[in-house]
C-alpha cells in the first residue's frame, strides 16, 4: 500500500456537517487499497458503558470519487450525542492498516505507541457551513450595464458610440447602457429562464466597466439613479429574479475622496493608512507601480489597493453593504479580487450584512482552490474557475478522454463540502475571458458545454449574449453591446429556444441540481461523456469524431444532432429514465 497517498484531516473538504445532524467523512488513498472502514463512536461511549478503553463501530466506506492519481472514500454518520471520535482501517496487500491522527500502521502493531483518534468535538449549529438555500436553484445572468441595453427614452449623448457599432472599437468606448434599460428587458430574461442578475459595478467612475470606483455612495450618472436601481430590484423581484451587485473593495479609483485627501496632505491625512503607500512621492506621473511606491491592483497605478486590515476601512465598506441590503433589498454581493481582501475584513463584513439580511449571497471572485475562504464565516461560495477550466479544456484538447474529464470534474467537486458545491457560481465565460462561442468550434460544441453547465451541481451563470452565441476573444470584443435589433427581428430565435429549453429542464428537474452523479465510461468511444444525475436523468455528450448509437431508454428532454438512436459528433441529449 502506498502510505504516502493516504490522507485525512479535519478540514471542511474532508470532515464536515451538511445539516447540523450528520457528519460526512472523506479519506483520500491510492488505488491499491481494497477496502476502507470507518471506526467511530461518541468519544465518551466507553465511560457510559463502563469500559476501560474507547471503542467504535466499524462500517465500510463507499468509493465516492476517482481522481487522476487518487481515490476518495466517503461515509456519512449521524452522531447520537452530537460528538464524534473515529479512525480508519484500510485493507490492502492482504493486511489491515489503521490510520490515526498521529500515525498510519499495521493493525497488529497499533498498540506499540499512543493512538490519537480524530475527533469532531461538537456539532455547534453556528459552525455549520450554510450558504443560502435558494442559490443552488438559481440561474444567473451576468450583465455589464454599459453594454446590455440603453432604455428607449434615454436622451441622445455624443459621448456614447452608436449602439452596436463595433468598427475599430477602443477599450474606453462607452455605449450608454442604463439600469432602466435592464428593467425594460426583465421580461425577456424571465422568459429565457433567468432567475438571478449579476451586474458588474454600477458606481461612479470614468470607465465603462466601473472597476475603478471614485464614489461608492453614488450610482454612476451614465447608468441612472438610485431610484432607477430601486425600480430594477423591485421589478426583478416581482418576476422571481434576484439581483447581485459587484463590490470592488480590493482597490478604488484614483479620484476616491480618501485618496485625494492623502494626495493633498500626505502622511498627515487621516486616510493615509487606508492604502499601502511606501514612499512620500507616490503620486508621480507613471501608469505602473512596478517601482513599489504604492500597491495597486496588478500594477495599474489608477487602481490603488485598499488596506482592508484597517478597522475604519472595514467599517466604511461594511456599512455600505448593509445599506445596499437594507435600502435596496439586493440579494447578493460579488467581491472583486476576493482573494486579496483580508480574511478579517470578510468575516466582519459578513457578520454585519448577514444581520441585516440573513439569506444574502456572498460570492468571492477567486480563480483557484478557495477552501481557506469557505469555512462558513467568510464567503458563501466562489466563482468556479476550476469548473470552467475542466469544461473548456475537454474541447480544447481532443486528446483528452471522458475519463480525463471525470477525474478533473471530480477534483473540482472534492474541493469543498457538498452544500458549498451547490452554491458555487458555475460559468463558461465572463467579461474577463474569451466568450464560449469564440472558444467553441461550432454551435454544437457550444451547446454541449451548455448542457454540462445546466446539468451539474452549482448555480449556472450565463454571460450576457450567450443565448445568441455572441463572440469575442478579448476586451473590447468580448464586451460588445447586445444587438437588440437582431433579437427583435427573430434572427436568433433558434438558438435562444435551445437555451430556454435547457434552463426549463433544469428548473423542472431537481435531480439536475443535486450532488448525486454517476459517470459511465465507454471503452469503444473514449470521448463519449455520459452521466446520470439523481439516478433518474441521463446526460450524454458526444465529443468524439464519429456518430454513436446510444440506448435512450426514456423520455427525451433535450437533444441536438440526434437522429433516431444515433448521436452525431458534437451532439448532446438529456433523457429522463422510464
Amino acid at each position: 500500500m502506498n502510505f504516502a497517498a493516504v490522507y485525512h484531516r479535519i478540514t471542511p473538504d474532508m470532515c464536515y456537517s451538511p445539516d447540523g445532524n450528520e457528519v460526512v467523512i472523506n479519506i483520500r488513498t491510492d488505488r491499491d487499497v481494497d477496502a476502507v472502514y470507518l471506526v467511530y463512536e461518541d468519544p465518551f461511549i466507553h465511560e457510559l458503558n463502563r469500559k476501560r478503553e474507547w471503542y467504535g463501530r466499524r462500517e465500510r466506506m463507499k468509493l465516492s470519487r476517482e481522481l487522476r492519481y487518487h481515490v476518495i472514500y466517503t461515509h456519512t454518520v449521524r452522531p447520537e450525542y452530537k460528538r464524534l471520535m473515529y479512525y480508519f482501517e484500510l485493507e490492502a496487500d492482504g493486511k489491515t492498516y489503521c490510520l490515526y491522527e498521529n500515525k498510519l500502521c499495521e493493525k497488529s502493531a497499533d498498540n506499540d505507541t499512543c493512538k490519537q483518534y480524530y475527533k469532531y468535538a461538537w456539532l455547534n449549529p453556528s459552525d455549520i457551513i450554510s450558504p443560502p438555500g435558494w442559490v443552488g436553484d438559481t440561474v444567473w445572468y451576468q450583465i455589464m450595464p454599459d453594454r446590455f441595453c440603453r432604455h428607449k427614452d434615454a436622451p441622445a449623448d455624443k459621448k456614447f458610440r452608436v449602439w452596436g457599432d463595433m468598427s475599430n472599437p477602443e477599450w474606453h468606448d462607452c455605449y450608454g447602457g442604463t439600469l432602466k434599460g435592464i428593467t425594460e428587458r426583465l421580461d425577456y430574461l424571465k422568459d429565457l429562464g433567468i432567475s438571478g442578475i449579476y451586474m458588474t459595478p454600477i458606481f461612479q467612475s470614468n470607465t465603462n466597466h466601473k472597476y475603478n470606483i471614485f464614489d461608492y455612495t453614488k450610482i454612476d450618472g451614465d447608468f441612472g439613479t438610485e431610484d432607477d436601481l430601486r425600480e430594477l430590484v423591485s421589478e426583478a423581484h416581482k418576476r422571481g429574479i434576484r439581483v447581485m451587485l459587484d463590490a470592488v473593495f480590493n482597490h478604488c479609483g484614483h479620484e476616491f475622496p480618501p485618496l485625494l485627501d492623502v494626495c493633498e496632505k500626505g502622511r498627515d491625512s487621516k486616510y493615509f493608512d487606508w492604502f499601502f503607500i511606501n514612499t512620500d512621492d507616490f503620486m508621480k506621473d507613471d501608469f505602473t507601480t512596478a517601482d513599489g511606491r504604492y500597491y495597486t491592483f496588478s500594477f495599474w497605478a489608477p487602481m490603488p489597493k485598499l488596506n482592508t486590515n484597517n478597522p475604519e476601512v472595514v467599517r466604511y465598506f461594511s456599512d455600505l453593504c448593509c445599506y445596499w441590503a437594507r435600502e435596496w433589498d439586493i440579494d447578493g454581493i460579488r467581491f472583486d479580487v476576493g482573494d486579496e481582501i483580508s480574511h478579517s475584513f470578510v468575516r466582519k463584513l459578513r457578520e454585519k450584512v448577514k444581520a441585516v439580511k440573513p439569506d444574502i449571497y456572498l460570492l468571492g471572485e477567486i480563480w483557484m482552490d478557495s477552501l481557506n475562504w469557505l469555512y462558513g464565516d467568510e464567503y458563501d461560495a466562489v466563482m468556479n474557475y476550476p469548473f470552467t477550466g475542466c469544461v473548456n479544456d475537454y474541447w480544447k484538447n481532443e486528446r483528452l478522454t471522458a475519463q480525463d474529464f471525470v477525474w478533473s470534474m471530480n477534483a473540482c467537486h472534492s474541493l469543498y463540502p457538498e452544500q458549498v458545491n451547490r452554491a458555487m457560481l458555475n460559468f463558461l465565460d465572463t467579461h474577463d475571458t474569451a466568450r464560449t462561442a469564440e472558444s467553441s468550434k461550432n454551435l454544437g460544441v457550444m451547446l454541449q458545454k451548455l448542457v454540462i453547465l445546466t446539468t451539474m451541481t452549482g448555480a449556472p451563470c450565463l454571460y450576457y449574449g450567450t443565448e445568441i452565441a455572441m463572440k469575442g476573444v478579448r476586451e473590447p470584443f468580448n464586451r460588445a453591446p447586445v444587438p437588440w435589433n437582431e433579437i427583435e427581428r427573430g434572427d436568433h430565435d433558434g438558438f435562444i429556444g435551445k437555451i430556454r429549453e435547457l434552463l426549463r429542464i433544469r428548473r423542472e428537474n431537481p435531480a439536475l441540481r443535486d450532488n448525486d452523479i454517476e459517470y459511465h465510461l465507454d471503452g469503444e468511444n473514449p470521448r463519449l461523456l455520459s452521466y446520470t444525475k439523481g439516478g433518474s436523468i441521463d446526460v450524454i455528450v458526444n465529443a468524439g469524431k464519429n456518430a454513436v448509437d446510444i440506448d435512450l431508454g426514456g423520455e427525451i428532454l433535450f437533444s441536438n444532432l440526434l437522429e433516431g438512436r444515433t448521436l452525431k459528433s458534437d451532439g448532446a441529449v438529456i433523457v429522463k429514465k422510464a
